[in-house]
């Protein structure tokens, strides 16, 4: 009978924790699962019932819930064998069903060593946790299984299995605050991935703990003393750092083992909050605190729930301890994270407070999803949020906001609202005015100023931290793309078509429903869109609409006439940086694949070459009568080198309706006369020569001259 089976007899008595009739149906389902399973082994050799059995005793562990312990001990056998989901169904109820086959989708991902269906996979891993937690709790035991049973496995796919646990399912259980998951996960892969460091680095520990216990017991007696001196009641004991954090210490900061002296914390548990902070004070009586490196969790706890106060002590010899003081509940919640919301649901708010921050963060995943075409992008996105190192800013209101450490003004902006982001221009941090880019530290007051005809910055992507501002700038920047795009691609082919001798409104429907289907673009907007960005050439577009027996064929006796555009259109129309036209300038085209079109003066040196060797590539285009913006322009000013003269040309320039965008000025030289270089901002030709005009009238002024290339 499996009844005599000593593993089955352990979990059995593990479940004391549950109802008689729900432990009649575990009992129940494990007899399921090993009949399912009958004939099966692992790659080891055991009999395959070893596996749920063990998933389900980690879940029994957590305290979960009897319908979770069903669904462990089940996970694989829609998977494996010929059970369906309607049996399930039928014999463990609905809700068994649906998380059975919630991980049995999990398990169909084979991640990929390339990133894109790596990237895909997680996508659908992080929408199951949405659905449901439970789903992603039983794949995370089902894992940590797997890895401390690999030793059959060949050392290459071992290899890959820990990479990607190391890469995703160790962050996940460090995002629910499942702490002694996360631990074991690191260090298990962290031998499978490098076994000679793993082994090598756990005997240098062994060795320390050995030389050190003198010390600990010192130090442990140390606490214990002086909690009884300040009548606390307090469990004190030693924890050894994980293997893997004590490597990624050793490579993050290249120390060697011996110079890793803070290999040992300390923990105290005490009755209640206030006797947390009364412990602490008797701590940093006993030994010196180091300056910086206190943290109050407890007040303001991490985003995964975790509380606690820390600190780091000088103790005997100048050796630095660590130690976390924290009540029990804390300590259940930092060891069990999530899955506390099933093991304590009676003892604080605390599991309820972190059901609610989980589902709040699992929203925000959702969110991005909706917003992230790419999965690559996607993954990127959230990888941000699974690795917190966390700065806590508060509101003008004075709401507390947790955001990654090297989190910008901009990362606040989009954590407040994505409106704000989108429109905000400065901030105010600590009631100052500050750039957009300025990172935030710990306790920084922050207040965005926003403006109702502001836009994102592609810029801002270089500095931002946070997925979600990331994925709402690139968000409202393609938006914003294509919307310009598909008009420029509107204009570029009604050119062309005119110059067919053809009115764009004579295209009749059928003509663009066929073009539509046939190029396997889902709209017209698409197809203008891709004639904006380059993907496709608007005199190929225009032929094939009127390659049609019902379409208006083409006059050929109409002259082709020039795109007209106002320079304003965004980023579907570039002035090009090397001859900087302005209204007035004679100026040809060119599309540019991705990025719209191109605008060049005539006379450019850059693009002679590429002019007469590919002339097809260029179009004719000329400025609107009002071109609505102002346009950026050198010149070069040669001056008397005489005091003050700066201010007067800058106040010159001023006064005739210019922007200085920037300025510039030859190494000094000895002689009488300085080269001065300013960018300004003039609305066309006519702007521009009045500028200069009243330049020369300066007596200074030796030479002006508009710079080009």
């Amino acid at each position: 009978m499996a009844e005599e089976d000593p593993a089955f007899r352990v979990f059995i008595d593990s479940l004391n924790y549950l109802k008689p009739d729900e432990i009649g149906l575990i009992r129940e389902a494990y007899h399921f699962s090993r009949i399912a399973h009958r004939g099966q082994t692992r790659l080891s050799g055991e009999p395959y019932v070893t596996h749920p059995l063990a998933v389900a005793g980690a879940l029994a562990e957590w305290h979960m819930d009897a319908q979770a312990v069903i669904a462990a001990l089940l996970h694989d056998v829609m998977e494996d064998t010929e059970v369906s989901k309607a049996e399930i169904s039928t014999r463990f109820g609905k809700a068994v069903a649906e998380l059975v086959d919630g991980v049995s989708k999990l398990d169909k991902i084979e991640f990929q060593s390339y990133q894109e269906a790596q990237a895909e996979n997680f996508r659908k891993m992080l929408m199951a946790m949405a659905r449901d937690l439970r789903v992603v709790l039983i794949k995370l035991a089902d894992r940590l299984h797997n890895l401390q049973t690999m030793c059959a496995v060949r050392p290459d796919k071992r290899r890959r299995i820990a990479r990607e646990t190391l890469e995703i399912y160790a962050p996940i259980a460090n995002r629910l605050g499942l702490n002694k998951l996360f631990r074991e996960l690191q260090d298990i892969s962290f031998a499978h991935i490098h076994p000679q460091r793993a082994l090598v680095l756990g005997k240098a520990l062994r060795a320390a703990r050995g030389n050190r216990r003198e010390l600990l017991t010192r130090i442990l007696d140390g606490i214990r003393g002086r909690a009884r001196e300040a009548n606390i009641e307090a469990q004190v004991f030693g924890r050894e750092k994980s293997l893997y954090s004590i490597y990624r210490k050793m490579v993050d900061k290249r120390l060697s083992f011996s110079q890793v002296l803070d290999i040992y914390g300390f923990r105290v548990i005490v009755k209640d909050v206030p006797t947390c902070y009364l412990a602490l004070g008797a701590l940093h009586a006993l030994y010196k605190p180091v300056p910086g490196k206190f943290k109050d969790y407890i007040a303001i706890p991490k985003g995964n729930g975790y509380q606690s106060l820390h600190t780091t002590l000088i103790g005997p010899h100048g050796t630095p301890i660590e130690v976390q003081i924290r009540t029990q509940s804390m300590h259940h919640l930092a060891q069990e994270g999530v899955a506390s919301h099933w093991l304590y649901k009676d003892s604080e708010q605390s599991g309820a407070d972190l059901q609610m921050r989980t589902h709040k963060w699992l929203q925000s995943l959702l969110e991005l999803q909706s917003t992230t075409g790419d999965s690559a992008e996607f993954f990127e996105h959230v990888k941000v949020d699974l690795f917190p190192d966390e700065v806590y800013v508060f509101t003008p209101k004075g709401k507390i906001m947790a955001l990654p450490r090297g989190a910008t003004a901009v990362d606040f902006a989009y954590s407040v609202h994505t409106d704000i982001g989108n429109r905000c221009v400065a901030a105010r941090i600590n009631y100052e005015l500050m750039p957009l880019r300025t990172e935030l530290t710990n306790g920084d007051q922050v207040e965005i100023v926003t403006a109702a005809h502001a836009n994102p910055n592609p810029a801002w992507l270089s500095y931002v931290k946070t997925g979600r501002a990331r994925s709402k700038i690139r968000h409202f920047l393609k938006t914003m793309q294509h919307e310009e795009s598909a008009a420029l691609g509107e204009s570029m082919l009604d050119q062309e078509l005119r110059g067919l001798g053809v009115a764009p409104a004579e295209v009749p429907v059928v003509s663009w429903e066929r073009l539509v289907r046939e190029s396997g673009s889902r709209s017209m907007k698409e197809v203008y869109t891709d004639i904006g960005l380059g993907r496709r050439l608007a005199a190929v577009v225009a032929r094939r609409l009127l390659a049609n027996e019902e379409s208006p064929q083409p006059t050929g006796g109409v002259p082709r006439a020039s795109l007209v555009i106002r320079g304003a259109q965004g980023m579907a129309v570039q002035i090009a940086p090397c001859c900087q036209p302005i209204p007035g300038d004679p100026i040809i085209g060119s599309i540019r694949k991705g990025q719209g079109l191109i605008v060049h003066s005539h006379d450019c040196p850059t693009i002679r070459k590429s002019r007469s060797s590919d002339p097809k590539k260029w179009i004719d285009v000329e400025w609107a009568p009002e071109a609505g913006r102002l346009f950026e322009v050198r010149i070069r000013v040669t001056v008397e080198n005489v005091r003050g003269v700066l201010g007067r040309i800058a106040t010159a320039i001023s006064e005739s309706g210019s922007n200085i965008e920037g300025v510039g000025m030859d190494e000094k030289t000895p002689g009488l006369y300085t080269a001065l270089h300013f960018t300004v901002q003039v609305a066309d030709r006519v702007h521009l020569a009045r500028l200069m005009r009243s330049l020369r009238r300066l007596q200074e002024v030796v030479r002006i001259a508009r710079e080009r290339g």
